[in-house]
């Protein structure tokens, strides 16, 4: 039982909140029981498993640390749990695993894939809410271009809830994406406020990527000149802007519906 704050073992996976420190120990934080379950069944293993059984013992997945090795899990008081979480009435589970390889040649796609495409994504909530829209949609992968975060910021996993684990997850530069995407003959739609088409009158029936900027600057040029159609939502209000992750939920959804869900 690790009780003291000043524990080696505690002051370690605190620094692991900063991207630094991820790339140089090559681990990350996994925080909660479904999403320990999930990176499992993704073929994530862990180091080390810190438990705090009396939080632990109401979650859903009582059976989580059964497949798990025991000299991995160790129990920590509620103070240390305090300490190393990130967010608040969390099963009483923290992990720490290594990341995988995110390249374009490791997706497998469907005979008629539909992609979202996020380009220079800085807010770790926005990539985790859009995690989550690819899991609930089922889209074959989610490729991250120039990202100014990493898939493994403890925000992303936590805003994801588990979607990261669950969606296939490419990181790459923009020219590496659109020569991809050339290659395997998928259409390009490139969202962006002065399009002249609206998304609804898109057909996403084919393999289709939608491609996505953030909401400061919107895509850059080059999206703008390579991607192969410029497509907009219609803006009735005052304000000619949604956030980037409801954007990408909106264009997602519409495809899903045009393929019959």
């Amino acid at each position: 039982m690790i009780t003291s704050l000043q524990n080696p073992a505690v002051k370690n996976i605190v620094k692991l909140s900063k991207s630094k420190e991820r790339k140089e120990q090559q681990l990350f934080v996994i925080e909660g029981a479904r999403e320990l379950s999930l990176a499992l069944q993704s073929g994530y293993f862990p180091e080390a498993v810190y438990v705090c059984r009396e939080m632990f013992e109401k979650t859903k997945y009582p059976d989580l640390l059964d497949v798990l090795p025991p000299e991995i899990v160790c129990d920590i008081s509620p103070a240390v749990f305090s300490k190393i979480a990130y967010r608040e009435n969390s099963d009483g589970v923290v992990a720490l695993a290594k990341p995988k390889r995110h390249g374009l040649s490791d997706l497998r796609l469907s005979p008629n894939p539909f992609l979202i495409l996020i380009e220079a994504v800085e807010k770790p909530g926005n990539l985790g809410a859009i995690l989550r829209t690819a899991d609930a949609a089922a889209v074959d992968a989610v490729i991250v271009c120039d990202p100014q975060t990493d898939l493994y910021n403890p925000n992303v996993v936590r805003s994801s809830v588990g979607g990261l684990f669950t969606v296939q997850t490419a990181v790459c530069s923009s020219d590496e994406a659109f020569a991809w995407l050339q290659n395997l003959d998928i259409t390009s739609y490139a969202a962006e406020l002065q399009a002249a088409e609206f998304y609804q009158q898109t057909d996403f029936t084919h393999p289709s990527a939608i491609v996505m900027g953030t909401e400061a600057d919107g895509l850059s040029d080059f999206w703008l000149r390579h991607a192969t159609k410029r497509i907009k939502i219609p803006m009735r209000g005052k304000i000619d802007s949604l956030n980037v992750s409801v954007s990408t939920a909106v264009l997602t959804f519409e495809a899903m519906r045009q393929r019959g869900f």
